[in-house]
């Protein structure tokens, strides 16, 4: 009983930062660009995390809270390339092409993050945020500073809109997210590896490398 009691009160706050998150946004005029991490593509005809957090960037993007959108991850489970398929079946949905942009190298839900920023800075964008369920926006907003990224904004899809969105399956040809000669994470990386890479520890080495290379 006193678990299910945390649960619920976890559950609740999260509900509650959630609105405050998004109320903050729309008072603050909004974002330049907001990340919206993948999830393995797997065409079964039905709806799915991944086009829930398609639809909630649709809205934040229809109701001007955004302005740009990169859907970020790479071909990490499935020999589809996340980001890729998410631009494609946001464009059926009729987001417009100049406003949305693929992120393809992240494996992890960190390196969303951390890849999705940096593309974010490379194309020029000043204010950016991440949006996506409750759960993972907490963790992620719990290990940005942890990559220095002090300026990221989040806006966690509320409970409401989770129940209300439309779950209609957005039906796409996925071949050109295709990749053909595929190797899932579990065939690249031991269990350890991988759990390093979810801590965002591949993040850290990159950054090193990065600094690394730009020393004169």
């Amino acid at each position: 009983m006193v678990c299910m009691a945390g649960i619920l009160l976890f559950s609740s706050c999260l509900v509650t930062q959630a609105n405050l998150q998004y109320r903050e946004a729309c008072k603050d005029g909004g974002y330049d660009v907001v990340i919206v991490p993948g999830v393995p593509y797997q065409d079964t005809g039905y709806g799915s995390v991944m086009e829930m957090r398609i639809r909630w960037a649709q809205y934040l993007f229809n109701t001007g809270v955004v302005r740009n959108i990169i859907f970020s991850g790479g071909a990490v489970y499935t020999p589809y390339i996340e980001g890729r398929v998410m631009c494609l079946k946001a464009r059926k949905l009729g987001l417009p092409a100049g406003h949305i942009f693929s992120e393809e190298q992240a494996e992890h839900s960190t390196e969303n993050l951390y890849y999705g920023y940096k593309l974010a800075r490379k194309l020029g964008f000043k204010r950016v945020a991440l949006a996506s369920d409750p759960f993972q926006t907490f963790l992620l907003s719990e290990v940005n500073e942890r990559f220095g990224l002090y300026d990221v904004g989040f806006l966690p899809m509320p409970v409401s809109f989770m129940r209300a969105v439309d779950k209609t399956h957005i039906d796409i040809d996925p071949a050109p997210a295709l990749v053909k000669e595929f190797k899932a994470l579990p065939e690249r990386e031991s269990a350890r590896e991988r759990f390093r890479g979810t801590l965002g520890r591949n993040v850290r080495l990159h950054q090193r490398t990065t600094e690394k290379q730009e020393m004169p």
